[in-house]
C-alpha cells in the first residue's frame, strides 16, 4: 500500500497527493459487508429476477424475435417459430420439467426473503393422484410458486413419491422463451386437457395445484382481508370426480400481505373495466405497489418481506365417476369447502391472524 501511495505521490501535486492518500486510507479502512448484508442482497436479487421473469420475459422475448425478423438474424426467429409449432402440444402433455432448475440455489434465497414455509398436516399416498386447491390467489401467487414449483421448502421430502405441478393461464405458454421457463419448473396450462392428462395418463403420485380463485380473486387482494372466490367454482371438483383424484385444500397465510392494492368498489367504472379485461384476457389488471429496489420505505414493484406459511390439509377422498351428476359435484364441493374452513380456523392464530378473523367465501 505504501509503495502504491509513493508512486502516486511522484506525479501529483501536494494537494492532490493528500486527497488521494486520504481516499485510499478511507477505502482500506472501510468495513466489508457483513454476511447478513450479503444474504439480504442475494435474497433481493433472487426476488427481482423472479418478478422480472414473470412480468417481462415473455413480452421482451416476443418483441426481440419480431425485431430479429427484420435483421440478418431472421433465421433465429424462423427456427424458433418452427420449434414452437413442433412443440405446441407439450404443455398440455405434462410439460418438460427440469429437476436441476427446481433445485436451483437461487430459490433458497427467494424462500428466505419472505420467508416461505410449507407445513404438512397429513400424508399423501403415491398410489393416488390429487388436485390441490391453492388459496388465496394474492397478486403473484408467491406461496404456490415457491412451494409447488421450487424444491426450496422441502415438498419432495415431506411428500415422498408425489410430483407437484402448478397450473397457470394457457396464454403464457404461447409466449416464446417464457413457455420453456414455465415448463422447466413444472407449470402447466389450467385447461381440462392438461389437467386431465396429468390425472389419467401420467401414472399416479401427481399433485396438480390449482389457484381456484384465479384472476377474479386477485381484485380483492389486500392485507387483512381473507375473501375467496370459491362458491361457484366447481369445475375442479368435477375433474376430480371424473379421474378419481383426491381433493386437498391448502392455504397460504400471509399471501395477501405482500403488496398494497388500490381496490375499486363494486359498481365503479374502474372495477367494471378490470372485470371486462379479466374476462377477455384471462387476468385482471391490478393497480398495486410494493417496496422499491433501494429501500423498504420506497415504492416499487417488489413484494414486501412478509412471512408466508402454506398449510396443506387433509385429503378429501373422491370416487371415480365418469359422468358425475350436479348433485354429486355439489356434495363433494361442500365437503371440500368444509375441509378448507377447518384448515383455516385451526391454523389462523398460529400464522399471524386473530381468533376473530374469518374466511369469507363468495
Amino acid at each position: 500500500t505504501r509503495a502504491v501511495l509513493g508512486l502516486g505521490a511522484m506525479s501529483l501535486p501536494a494537494g492532490s497527493r493528500a486527497s488521494v492518500q486520504t481516499a485510499l486510507r478511507t477505502l482500506l479502512t472501510a468495513p466489508w459487508p457483513s454476511q447478513r448484508d450479503v444474504r439480504s442482497w442475494l435474497q433481493l436479487l433472487a426476488v427481482l429476477q423472479w418478478v422480472l421473469s414473470f412480468l417481462l420475459l415473455g413480452i421482451v422475448s416476443l418483441l426481440l424475435l419480431i425485431y430479429l425478423v427484420f435483421t440478418s438474424f431472421w433465421p433465429i426467429s424462423a427456427l424458433y417459430l418452427a420449434w414452437i409449432i413442433f412443440d405446441w402440444d407439450t404443455p398440455e402433455k405434462g410439460g418438460r420439467r427440469l429437476p436441476c432448475l427446481r433445485r436451483w440455489s437461487v430459490w433458497k434465497h427467494f424462500r428466505d426473503y419472505f420467508p416461505v414455509k410449507l407445513v404438512k398436516t397429513h400424508d399423501l399416498s403415491p398410489s393416488h393422484n390429487y388436485i390441490i386447491g391453492s388459496h388465496p390467489h394474492g397478486i403473484l401467487c408467491v406461496g404456490a410458486f415457491c412451494n409447488f414449483i421450487t424444491g426450496s421448502t422441502g415438498f419432495g421430502e415431506m411428500f415422498p413419491g408425489i410430483r407437484p405441478f402448478l397450473t397457470t393461464l394457457a396464454g403464457n405458454f404461447r409466449l416464446p422463451v417464457f413457455r420453456e421457463y414455465l415448463m422447466s419448473g413444472g407449470l402447466c396450462p389450467v385447461t381440462r386437457r392438461a389437467i386431465g392428462y396429468l390425472l389419467s395418463k401420467n401414472g399416479t403420485g401427481n399433485a396438480v395445484a390449482i389457484v381456484i380463485g384465479g384472476a377474479a380473486e386477485s381484485l380483492s387482494c389486500r392485507p387483512g382481508v381473507t375473501t375467496l372466490i370459491l362458491k361457484n367454482r366447481k369445475g375442479f371438483v368435477r375433474m376430480a370426480l371424473q379421474h378419481g383424484a383426491h381433493l386437498v385444500p391448502s392455504f397460504s397465510f400471509g399471501e395477501n400481505d405482500l403488496f398494497r392494492q388500490v381496490v375499486f368498489e363494486e359498481g365503479s367504472w374502474m372495477r367494471s373495466i378490470q372485470q371486462r379485461f379479466q374476462k377477455m384476457m384471462g387476468f385482471a389488471p391490478c393497480v398495486f405497489y410494493g417496496r422499491g429496489l433501494t429501500s423498504v420505505r420506497s415504492r416499487g414493484f417488489l413484494p414486501y418481506a412478509r412471512p408466508i406459511t402454506t398449510v396443506v390439509g387433509e385429503p378429501v377422498a373422491v370416487p371415480k365417476i365418469e359422468n358425475p351428476s350436479c348433485e354429486m359435484v355439489d356434495r363433494y364441493h361442500e365437503m371440500y369447502v368444509r375441509s378448507l374452513l377447518q384448515l383455516f380456523n385451526e391454523n389462523k392464530t398460529k400464522y399471524g391472524l386473530s381468533e376473530t378473523d374469518e374466511l369469507h367465501i363468495l
